[in-house]
């Protein structure tokens, strides 16, 4: 039987592999068609060539790539807004198109947090999907883009606070906070350590990130054993998108 489709939807190139290159790799492994929507960045920038080595890495496709400008770079899209001041509609209505597009049962995105780091550019894309995951299965919203499609199940990529041990010394290491969920707010666990291999490559296909110090290069510097201790685990919270029918009652409660 033929893994379901998947779609992840993230805010840079580099995202979705330090977030979920695991379940990526692992789910195209199995066959499973897999893509990735990237927000940011221009497709002819070097960051767009790199996100291309890296879904190769991963078998995930050619980038996606809608083309807003990075918040904290303005000159990753020239002439384009920042994600975060482009309309609302417009937003959810490129996210739409690409879900139907793909056609995918699962999405993956960033968790309302927008991950350990709580990156604005990250939030904003959660926001967007979870409205695209809900409009993308309504004929009367965004009529040109594309037939009705409505996925299953949305999976926001996340991080428990018993995480903090693993993930606290490294991130304060490099000024970055950390923002993280309660234990039982993770729906699925996923051990990705027999793809960790394709996953640290794909974060280090990003080398613009590895030069210049951000959270590929600190990959880059951590031994085998570190590496699997930060990336070996994959932690999502799962919404199911498919209704099922509630009980009668005659009040909210």
């Amino acid at each position: 039987m033929t893994a379901p489709g998947l779609l992840a939807v993230f805010a840079h190139p580099d995202d979705e592999s330090l977030s979920a290159g695991g379940v990526l790799a692992r789910h195209a492994s199995a066959g499973g068609r897999t893509a990735v929507v990237t927000a940011t960045w221009a497709a002819d920038s070097t960051r767009a060539a790199e996100l291309a080595d890296a879904l190769r890495l991963l078998g995930a496709g050619a980038p996606r790539m809608l083309g807003w400008a990075d918040s904290r770079v303005p000159h990753s899209a020239p002439g384009r807004p920042r994600l975060c001041d482009a309309p609302l509609e417009e937003a959810v209505g490129a996210v739409v198109a690409q879900i139907r597009a793909v056609r995918p049962e699962t999405v993956v995105t960033h968790d309302a947090y927008g991950g350990v780091t709580g990156h604005e550019d990250h939030v904003h894309t959660h926001r967007i999907t979870v409205l695209a995951v809900h409009a993308a299965g309504l004929e009367r919203l965004y009529p040109g883009a594309g037939a009705p499609w409505r996925p299953s199940a949305l999976y926001l990529a996340t991080h428990p606070h018993s995480a903090v041990t693993a993930w606290g010394e490294h991130l304060a290491s490099v000024g970055e906070g950390l923002r993280t969920v309660p234990d039982d707010h993770v729906t699925t666990t996923v051990d990705v350590t027999p793809w960790l291999d394709r996953k640290v490559a794909a974060v280090l296909a990003h080398r613009t990130e590895v030069e210049r110090g951000a959270a590929p290069a600190l990959i880059a510097g951590l031994s085998g054993p570190e590496r699997e201790r930060l990336l070996g685990t994959e932690f999502y919270t799962r919404h199911d998108l498919l209704p099922t029918p509630p009980p009668r009652t005659d009040g909210l409660a």
